[in-house]
């Protein structure tokens, strides 16, 4: 069983970025979703987590700076 622990989209002129962490038995994973990838990865330590969470709140911070709205 998983559980979400973050996710959020951001929409701007028809472009959709998606950002989500999901706990789960054997860790946590982690994607990142644009229109021309998904990465995908998982991790077993939280610390690793972490960083990836701080980078995708200052990546979303930006994207909201140019104009990206919370879909």
């Amino acid at each position: 069983m998983t559980r979400q622990v973050f996710e959020k989209t951001l929409v701007r002129a028809g472009e959709v970025r998606s950002y989500q962490i999901c706990s789960g038995p054997a860790g946590w994973e982690v994607s990142e979703k644009n229109a021309q990838e998904i990465a995908r990865h998982y991790h077993a330590d939280w610390h690793h987590v972490e960083r990836t969470l701080m980078r995708f709140t200052d990546e979303i911070a930006a994207l909201r700076n140019d104009g990206w709205l919370e879909s």
